[in-house]
């Protein structure tokens, strides 16, 4: 076992309130009318587009007449040019003060309504607030109701977002980013396609074999991990990915993984995650597998149960994407996953750069 480090995360938060059950998107209603109470402001709402054609999905989505409605392209890795223009929008329509900010979506679209919310009383550019605790007011109130599993956003400290000028993908990591309220209705995944399901679901899991084998790892986060990747494992080993049980324990992990990340960081993955995602333009889903297909050499037995659980499910994973890029291409996957210095130290120490030289980070891309 390695040394465990003495520094990291202190003073862990997390989401002081949840619903959980199906059908508790029911209680957003009651939720934004207390919340209103005495207040003449409206709510902005980021919905993913899949919604716009099919409303009834959501079983209750009221606002009023005076609410600001945003489908948000889910298709998408969110950035910082998005939010920046998003919010410039909601303050030309007079918006700059709603009582609560909600998202209702996948990933993305949750990371977007919580860096909105931040922009709205910190003011300036997404941008500005990407790195460790530059948020420094608490934003709008905010409601996350996540409707795919397994990214954990509706449980972190951060919003992460494609700076597509600097080529680098990058949170806005805060204590002010966590949503003040969740509502977590596993009802709401059922209409997603299995391979979309598999690959954000697999998230989660990744989430919890780097907070495992961290050299930041703490007891809770191990707690956290540990049951979320049991749920994971009985789901993603199952005949039935999305029997309603199913479904409740992909939430739940998803959840659990989303916190146990806030008690640490997470490894090697993500930051090679983030590389593909920002210049391939992968989605963070299928990014994620085709990262696993070369760890190999960091997480090996994870690796073996990751094999069996796309062949138990069927389901496709890219390979070769990085075979025959050209030499400017491989600098910038080199840039944008190098920069993560905190999870890459959390999973290889403080001499990283000396164990992931830029030959060795290209030579792994190489053979995704």
């Amino acid at each position: 076992m390695f040394e465990i480090l003495e520094t990291g995360i202190k003073n862990s938060r997390n989401v002081l309130r949840y619903f959980f059950r199906p059908g508790a998107i029911k209680e957003l209603e009651t939720i934004l009318s207390q919340r209103q109470r005495g207040q003449n402001k409206c709510a902005v709402y980021f919905v993913d587009q899949f919604f716009e054609k099919n409303a009834g999905s959501l079983g209750c989505f009221a606002q009023s007449e005076d609410d600001k409605v945003i489908f948000v392209d889910s298709q998408n890795e969110p950035t910082t040019d998005y939010v920046n223009l998003k919010v410039a929008k909601l303050l030309e329509e007079g918006i700059s003060d709603p009582f609560a900010v909600i998202g209702i979506g996948g990933g993305t679209t949750l990371d977007i309504a919580k860096a909105v919310s931040n922009l709205l009383t910190n003011g300036g550019k997404a941008e500005d607030y990407q790195g460790w605790d530059l948020v420094k007011v608490p934003g709008v109130y905010k409601v996350g109701i996540p409707t795919i599993s397994g990214t954990g956003a509706e449980a972190t400290r951060t919003c992460v977002l494609t700076n597509k000028e600097k080529g680098l993908k990058l949170g806005m990591n805060s204590d002010h980013t966590v949503f003040d309220q969740l509502i977590l209705d596993p009802d709401l995944t059922e209409t997603v396609p299995s391979d979309q399901y598999f690959y954000t679901g697999m998230d989660a899991y990744i989430h919890c074999m780097e907070v495992l084998s961290g050299h930041y790892r703490n007891v809770v986060g191990d707690a956290f991990s540990d049951q979320a990747i049991k749920f994971c494992r009985e789901v993603f080993l199952s005949d039935e990915i999305k029997s309603a049980r199913n479904r409740e324990k992909l939430m739940v992990a998803s959840y659990f993984g989303g916190c146990a990340v806030g008690t640490t960081y997470v490894g090697v993955l993500h930051p090679f995650s983030a590389g593909l995602s920002v210049v391939l333009g992968m989605h963070h889903g299928i990014a994620n597998c085709v990262a696993m297909t070369a760890m190999e050499e960091f997480y090996p037995r994870e690796l073996e149960e990751f094999w069996r659980m796309v062949e138990k499910q069927n389901i496709p994973v890219p390979r070769g994407v990085c075979r025959n890029l050209n030499e400017e291409q491989y600098d910038l996957l080199y840039e944008a996953t190098i920069i993560h210095e905190k999870p890459l130290t959390n999973a290889l120490g403080d001499d990283f750069k000396s164990i992931l030289t830029k030959e060795k980070v290209i030579e792994i891309f190489r053979s995704m």
